[in-house]
């Protein structure tokens, strides 16, 4: 199983900070195309997604017990 980390309005929208989903052998763009179908997440287009706290790219693959981050584009001034 993993642990997928929400931060910002991801977090709000799920209503907790976590989800756990087994998603162990996907790529991170097959774990973007999960989510958006199995969650009320919506589009996780521009989302930085990061595992075991470093950046990874759409051809990362996820490996059991790895923790994934979603992390929204920051805005201010």
């Amino acid at each position: 199983m993993n642990k997928i980390l929400l931060f910002a309005h991801l977090k709000e929208q799920a209503g907790s900070s976590n989800l756990t989903f087994d998603v162990s052998g996907k790529t991170v763009r097959e774990l973007r195309d999960y989510l958006e179908s199995e969650t009320d997440l919506g589009s996780l287009a521009g989302i930085m997604i990061a595992i075991n706290e470093e950046f990874a790219t759409d051809e990362t693959v996820i490996n059991e017990e790895d923790v994934i981050a979603l992390i929204p584009p920051v805005s201010g001034g």
